[in-house]
């Protein structure tokens, strides 16, 4: 592609991804089969396809949704198995992308760090960094940033008394050492979230023994690694009716669920611990260890397929020790109620720290924009901030249903200022028209520490976030594309 003439002669092009996982690839999908014409890249730091699928290689690494709605919309999901290991996830990325003809679109290396918006010019110039060269400078008309919700380099890791007393290794799941050697050996695993009930069952096949430490219980819920009705349907239907009506179904099924939940925490919180007790028995101490102090849906439930955890601890592979971590000793860590875990290898399965946007540093005219001043918009774009949009899944759901209508969304709106022959597009809120509410509503550790820093919602459409893949169908595929948005082209200001 010719370098534009002036300014350094700086590569323009009509839209920038940054990312290449899930999202970014998605996106690109979109972009390309929606408006062939327009000219984008797919910036990514790291040098392969996949995100979050190419970063963890932890054992047992797999998706906590099933693939049906993991899965993106326009590519069925053929596997037998709903719940997808990392592996096949990262292949069904790199598939997607080399059929779909976005793979050479993509320049791996090149991380993003900053991003300034010229009102004069309308178009956005990134400073890119590139391992072993100079830095580069890129231009866009638009900016769509798929960088997930966390830090690639760094986790959230606190730090235990006694660890430099401690004999054996320690790792965390995000940074997992690919020759670490856990066969016949004691391993601890501290945390009780999403990585934590993966790790266990996955080490305890080959460890010695696995003890999940945790500080309090969490919701975790047994489901078929294959959804036996999906498997059906593709034998009476074709490939994509099929995956569309398992889609919709799953969709469904989790958004009623979610509902009923929230509408009636007390019963299902009781359903919930019941299905648990039946899957370990009346002599397991259900109470202390799988009864959590908070009501279903506060944070995410913890899934697990075909019951794996359940399986290793009533075969004695895998035991669960629910309180505060003293200290680590030599061999093992102290509980405050004096128990001792054994432990060769310690797991700190802890959490992840958010980062919004990868990191990236925006500017306008080389004026600082900070998103947790913006008011998020249809959960994609920030609040006077002119042709960026980011994509961040649901918190009830799979990642990608939102995702994918943000993509979808996004082709929208670039024809929609094709159509007013618009150089740049900025969500407005009208003035005191908005109450502003928090970004999120979960109670996970890992919210509660980034909320200070995350973009803020309003208690209305289009500045509130729905939650509810089905009302965003409704707001992004079939709604207004130009609600409370500020459209400007050549200096004169249109307002929707």
């Amino acid at each position: 592609m010719a370098p534009e003439s002036g300014r350094g002669a700086v590569e323009r092009n009509d839209v920038i991804i940054i990312g290449a996982g899930l999202s970014g690839i998605g996106a690109a999908c979109r972009l390309r089969r929606r408006l062939p014409d327009r000219r984008f890249l797919i910036l990514e730091a790291r040098h392969a396809i996949g995100g979050t699928w190419d970063l963890f290689r932890y054992p047992g690494v797999r998706s906590d949704s099933d693939m049906h709605t993991l899965g993106y919309a326009f590519r069925p999901w053929l596997a037998a198995e709903a719940i997808a290991d990392g592996a096949a996830i990262r292949s069904y990325i790199e598939e997607t992308a080399r059929e779909e003809g976005v793979a050479e679109h993509i320049r791996f290396g090149h991380r993003v760090t900053a991003a300034d918006w010229s009102s004069v010019e309308s178009r956005w110039t990134l400073t890119v960094e590139r391992e072993g060269e100079s830095s580069l400078l890129l231009a866009c008309d638009w900016l769509h940033a798929c960088t997930g919700y966390y830090a690639y380099d760094r986790a959230h890791w606190p730090a235990f008394t006694g660890e430099e007393v401690f004999a054996g290794t320690i790792v965390h799941p995000q940074f997992w050492p690919e020759r670490l050697d856990y066969a016949g050996r004691r391993v601890a695993v501290i945390g009780s979230g999403a990585t934590a009930v993966t790790l266990v069952p996955a080490l305890a096949r080959t460890a010695a023994h696995v003890t999940m430490v945790q500080r309090s219980p969490s919701y975790v819920v047994s489901r078929p690694a294959r959804d036996r009705a999906a498997n059906r349907l593709r034998k009476v239907l074709p490939e994509r009716a099929a995956y569309a009506v398992t889609r919709w179904k799953n969709v469904l099924l989790g958004q009623f669920f979610y509902r009923l939940a929230r509408a009636r925490p007390g019963g299902v919180a009781r359903r919930l611990i019941a299905m648990v007790r039946h899957e370990l028995g009346a002599d397991y101490d259900v109470a202390t260890h799988f009864t959590p102090r908070y009501d279903p849906w506060d944070q995410r439930l913890c899934l697990v397929p075909d019951g794996d955890l359940f399986v290793a601890l009533r075969e004695g592979r895998a035991s669960v020790a629910t309180g505060t971590i003293e200290h680590l000793t030599h061999d093992g860590l102290l509980l405050a109620d004096g128990t001792h875990v054994p432990a060769d290898i310690v797991v700190t399965a802890t959490g992840l720290e958010i980062l919004l946007l990868g990191g990236l540093a925006l500017s306008r005219d080389g004026t600082v924009i900070d998103p947790a001043r913006s008011l998020q918009y249809k959960g994609m774009m920030l609040s006077d901030v002119p042709n960026f949009s980011f994509a961040f899944g649901y918190t009830n759901a799979s990642w990608t249903l939102k995702a994918d209508l943000v993509a979808a969304y996004l082709c929208r709106l670039l024809r929609a200022m094709r159509r007013r022959e618009a150089t740049s597009a900025t969500p407005r809120v009208r003035s005191g028209s908005v109450t502003e509410v928090p970004f999120a509503d979960l109670s996970s550790g890992y919210i509660r520490r980034a909320l200070s820093s995350l973009p803020r919602q309003g208690h209305r459409r289009p500045w509130r976030l729905n939650q509810n893949y089905a009302l965003d169908v409704l707001a992004l595929r079939f709604g207004s594309v130009t609600e409370e948005i500020e459209f400007a082209a050549g200096g004169l200001r249109t307002r929707a």
